[in-house]
């Protein structure tokens, strides 16, 4: 079991646009922090919806991602000169999609976002990006 590291972190000015879809901005310190998101996105060339569309059944949003496996120790000696972190600005347009913003230490942080996009196009049009 590790030990989380106490540190003080001093932040004199941060600006954060947006944060959405499942994000975290954090101030503080933390043991773990796992945010999750899933989004089933369906797009046509014409506005049509039956109602009945969508779902969270497909592979992609039920099988289990691969975690890396760690199996080596790493023995490493670490002298922190000062005790706080100073940083003068931060400025963040967006965080999303499961993101994480975080002044401080955490122990784990485990995220996740899964995406399902289907594009549906009339047969033999191209896409226009205008």
């Amino acid at each position: 079991m590790s030990i989380l590291l106490k540190r003080t972190s001093i932040v004199h000015n941060i600006k954060v646009i947006n944060v959405g879809l499942s994000s975290i901005f954090e101030i503080g310190d933390s043991l773990s922090i796992s945010p999750r998101s899933k989004a089933w996105a369906l797009q046509r060339q014409f506005e049509l919806f039956y109602g009945n569309e969508g779902h969270f059944r497909d592979p992609v949003f039920t099988r289990p991602l691969p975690k890396p496996d760690f199996d080596e120790h790493v023995c490493f000696v670490r002298y922190n000169e000062s005790p706080t972190i100073k940083v003068n600005n931060i400025f963040v347009t967006a965080a999303a999609a499961s993101s994480v913003l975080h002044i401080g230490s955490t122990q784990l942080i485990d995220s996740e976002s899964r995406v399902k996009h289907i594009r549906q196009l009339l047969h033999g049009q191209e896409a226009n990006d205008e």
